[in-house]
């Protein structure tokens, strides 16, 4: 039997051919074929070019010659056949040495896809079962320790990411307990609003207005109030005009803002302007209070009013702009309720003190398909089933004025002296008497604004496309089926607003129009 055949390269002291070490022939010519053919499938060292006849030579010469058990290696490190592939074919691509190998810690730079495509054609140690590879003597015992401290760094490593995963378990858990207290609160309240909510729903809430008082804080949209001449104007013709109610009061501004309309107040003859707002546009108010030598008059408090406590018990006069989009939008008149029942001095007023909505009827078919008939064909291709999504979408725009064919119905009007929060939730029947023919496409809807308590020049405003134009702008609901009237017609309907109780701030509003019913929100 051939026991060994070796060829050793030459080297640079070598003056003859490669060395060729005959193995021992004890069985004749068909031993020496065998040996021949074996020969032919040599496997070349990892670290040096010395060539074997068997990768179990391969194994020996790398321990004995470069003190580099493969076999430990292989069992310190848990590789399988995969890893053991990848494993030969990194130290022949990359040339690196055995002692470099052996710093190698619980990393395995050899762990890579391109390390499956084999770097020598051929090579018996990929062909070589790693299953059947064994340590022996001192080899298995420091390929022990080695797999010991390894295993210990794995486990180590699977505690960590173990305790990871079971905080964020926790956290998930956390989570899921808030929605479906949240679920449970909102079926249990699907009528009435709760007067003290769980604690997801304080959480929700108080994630919401974080973004409501966050808008306010950029001076952007105190810039768009203020140049709304109506709007600021009434105000201050309302406080100027009217100086005999001011004179010598004390007065609370809810959400004041840039302070203007306590500003107006004090000039107006207010002994005393307490501001109040949440949003961070109260540090820039505190500026501009000091800026026009107001300081004496007036202070501001930043925080909700629900959650901060006044310097004093009551006073004489609350003024609040707090009207949103369809008068109710953003909630505010809550605040201003809630203001008025803890803080207002019998016989005070609040301002503005009486607010009113209208609904008409619209004709304005291009404006109709613009929104809707669009989605019929869009550069080729239906995107009818985009309607449904676009259609409960009630529109904030400025509505051109002609395409007003009915008259107006007030649907709410609203004495801010006695109203309760409970009453901004509401349900109205009403009638457009029709004022031309055409095709009603859509209901408008928009408020007008009134001060009159007290006051011998009442002032007021509106928000009607027939007046002059407004930030506010008017609301539009378009109608899934335009409907034909003409002259001396009347449309009956029912609408209903209550606020939106995954979003307080926002409303859902519901219109009946000749039996048919659509569901609106505005956000």
């Amino acid at each position: 039997m051939a026991q060994c055949r070796e060829t050793r390269l030459p080297s640079d002291d070598d003056d003859d051919a490669p060395e060729l070490i005959d193995c021992e022939d004890d069985e004749g010519d068909d031993a020496w074929e065998d040996s021949d053919s074996e020969l032919k499938q040599e496997v070349c060292c990892l670290f040096c070019e010395r060539i074997f006849c068997s990768p179990e030579d391969t194994y020996d010469h790398c321990r004995s010659q470069h003190h580099f058990c493969i076999r430990q290696f292989i069992a310190a490190h848990g590789l399988d056949f995969y890893g053991y592939i990848k494993f030969i074919n990194y130290v022949r691509s990359t040339s690196c040495t055995a002692e470099s190998l052996q710093n190698v810690g619980a990393s395995q730079p050899w762990d890579r896809e391109e390390f499956f495509k084999p770097v020598r054609q051929d090579d018996l140690l990929l062909q070589y079962d790693v299953e059947d590879t064994e340590c022996d003597g001192a080899g298995a015992e420091m390929a022990s320790t080695n797999s010991e401290v390894l295993l210990q760094d794995r486990l180590k490593a699977v505690e960590s990411r173990a305790q990871a995963a079971e905080a964020g378990l926790a956290n998930v858990l956390e989570e899921f307990q808030k929605m479906r207290q949240l679920a449970q609160d909102f079926v249990m309240n699907a009528d009435v609003r709760c007067a003290s909510s769980s604690g997801a729903i304080a959480d929700l809430e108080e994630s919401e207005d974080g973004a409501y008082f966050g808008s306010y804080g950029h001076f952007s949209i105190h810039e768009e109030m203020l140049k709304d001449a109506v709007r600021t104007e009434s105000y201050r013709n309302f406080m100027y005009q009217n100086g005999d109610i001011f004179k010598d009061k004390v007065v609370l501004d809810v959400g004041c803002g840039t302070g203007i309309l306590s500003m107006f107040a004090a000039k107006a003859g207010a002994k005393k302007v307490i501001g109040v707002d949440q949003s961070e546009i109260l540090y820039q108010a505190m500026d501009i209070v000091r800026l026009n030598n107001l300081e004496d008059k007036i202070s501001l408090i930043k925080g909700r009013i629900e959650e901060i406590d006044l310097p004093l018990e009551k006073v004489d006069i609350i003024i609040s702009e707090w009207m949103g989009y369809f008068l109710l939008f953003e909630s505010m008149l809550d605040s201003v309720i809630y203001a008025k029942d803890k803080y207002l001095a019998a016989g005070g007023a609040v301002y503005p003190d009486r607010c009113t909505i209208s609904l008409a009827a619209l004709c304005d078919p291009a404006k109709h398909t613009g929104k809707l008939a669009f989605w019929d064909d869009v550069y080729g291709f239906k995107m009818s089933c985009m309607k449904k999504a676009v259609l409960p979408e009630a529109l904030v725009e400025i509505v051109n004025p002609d395409t007003i064919i009915s008259q107006p119905f007030i649907i709410k009007d609203i004495d801010c002296q006695t109203t309760t929060v409970k009453d901004l939730d509401f349900s109205s029947e009403f009638s457009l008497s029709i004022t031309g023919d055409g095709v009603c496409t859509a209901l408008l809807g928009y408020f007008d604004v009134f001060f009159g308590k007290n006051c011998h020049t009442p002032v007021s405003f509106s928000t009607s496309p027939k007046s002059t134009k407004t930030h506010w702008k008017q609301t539009v609901f378009l109608l899934e089926r335009p409907i034909q009237v003409k002259a001396g017609d009347v449309l009956m309907g029912k609408i209903s607003v209550r606020k939106n109780r995954k979003d307080p701030r926002s409303l859902i509003i519901t219109l009946t129009l000749n039996n048919v019913t659509q569901t609106y929100t505005l956000q």
